[in-house]
C-alpha cells in the first residue's frame, strides 16, 4: 500500500495533475525559455561588455565579460562622432511621423475589412496577403522609379506619402492585426449606436478606436521599430541614392557609415583595431539604446496587446 501510495506521488510530482504541472514539464518548457533567452540575449550583453572596455582590456585575453573599469569615453567618443542627439531627433522624425499616419491608414483598412461585406473582399485579402509575400527587392527599382518622377525623393515625403494611403512599411502585416481585432468587436456594441443615430464613421471613432488600444500599441510598436532600424530604404528614398546631403542622416544611417566617420586614435598596430571595434560596440549600444528604453516602459502594455491580438474572435 505504502509502495503504491510513494509511486502514486512520484507520478503526481513528475508529470503532474489537471490542475497543477508536473516537474517534469516546466522542467522542460523552463529549459527551453532560458535556452532561447540565452541565444538572444547573448550578443546584446556581449555587445554592452564590450563597449565598457578600454584598449587594455581588449588587448587583455583573461578579461572576458567584466571589464576591469568601465571605460565610458568609448560612449563619448562615438557620441561625437555620430552627432548623437542630432541623428537622434532626425530618427525621431523619420520614423515617428510614417509610424502615425500608418497606424491610422493600416486602423481605417482593417476596419473596413472587417466590417463590411463587399464584392471582391476575398479578392482583396488575397492581393494583401501576396503583397506581403513578395520580396520588397522586387519592387524597390521600379518604386524608386515612380517616386523620382513624383519628386518625392530625397525627402521625408517618400515615406510620408506611402504610410498615409495605407502602404508603408510591412503595412499589410498592421491592416491584418487591425483587421484581426475589430472581428472581436461585438456587432451588437456598433448596432446600438447606429440605432441611437450614429452613421458609419461616428461608429469608427466613438466605439471601435477606444476599444483598440491593444492593437495601436502592438502596430505602433512594430511600425516604429522597423522604421527605425530601415538604414537601405531611408538612404535610397528619403536621404536620396545619389544625394550627398546629410541632413537626414539618422543614428542607423551614421551606424552604417561609422567606420568612414570615426578617426581612431591610434592609427597603427593591432591596438587600433581593438579599440575601433570597443567604439563600434559602443555605437551600436546607442542605436538601439532609445528602442530599448522604449521597450522597458512599454513591456507590459505590449505583452497584454500581443496577447489580445493574437486570440481569435467567437
Amino acid at each position: 500500500m505504502k509502495t503504491h501510495l510513494t509511486k502514486e506521488k512520484i507520478h503526481r510530482f513528475l508529470f503532474g495533475t489537471k490542475e497543477k504541472q508536473g516537474f517534469l514539464k516546466q522542467f522542460v518548457v523552463y529549459a527551453l525559455l532560458i535556452a532561447i533567452g540565452f541565444i538572444y540575449l547573448y550578443p546584446v550583453i556581449n555587445m554592452f561588455s564590450t563597449s565598457m572596455m578600454n584598449q587594455n582590456d581588449l588587448l587583455d585575453s583573461s578579461v572576458k565579460w567584466i571589464p576591469s573599469t568601465f571605460y565610458i569615453q568609448n560612449y563619448i567618443d562615438a557620441g561625437r562622432s555620430m552627432d548623437f542627439w542630432r541623428s537622434f531627433l532626425k530618427g525621431i522624425v523619420i520614423a515617428g511621423i510614417p509610424t502615425v499616419l500608418s497606424v491610422a491608414s493600416c486602423m481605417v483598412a482593417g476596419y473596413g475589412f472587417a466590417t463590411f461585406e463587399f464584392r471582391g473582399k476575398k479578392l482583396m485579402m488575397a492581393l494583401l496577403l501576396f503583397s506581403y509575400i513578395l520580396p520588397s527587392q522586387v519592387t524597390m527599382i521600379p518604386t524608386y522609379v515612380l517616386y523620382s518622377n513624383l519628386k518625392m525623393t530625397g525627402s521625408l515625403w517618400a515615406f510620408i506619402f506611402p504610410a498615409a494611403l495605407g502602404n508603408g512599411l510591412n503595412a499589410q502585416i498592421f491592416v491584418l492585426i487591425f483587421y484581426q481585432f475589430f472581428r472581436q468587436v461585438p456587432r451588437v456594441l456598433i448596432e446600438a449606436a447606429q440605432i441611437d443615430g450614429a452613421g458609419y464613421f461616428k461608429s469608427f471613432v466613438r466605439i471601435a478606436i477606444p476599444s483598440a488600444g491593444p492593437a495601436i500599441l502592438t502596430v505602433f510598436l512594430f511600425c516604429f521599430v522597423w522604421y527605425w532600424n530601415e538604414s537601405y530604404l531611408t538612404e535610397l528614398y528619403v536621404k536620396g541614392i545619389a544625394s550627398t546631403n546629410s541632413f537626414w542622416n539618422n543614428l542607423v544611417i551614421q551606424l552604417k557609415d561609422f567606420n568612414t566617420t570615426y578617426s581612431d586614435r591610434v592609427s597603427t598596430g593591432d591596438a587600433a583595431t581593438s579599440l575601433s571595434e570597443s567604439v563600434r560596440m559602443a555605437a551600436t549600444s546607442l542605436t538601439i539604446l532609445p528602442l530599448l528604453i522604449m521597450y522597458f516602459f512599454l513591456q507590459r502594455h505590449f505583452v497584454e496587446s500581443i496577447d489580445r491580438t493574437g486570440i481569435t474572435g467567437e
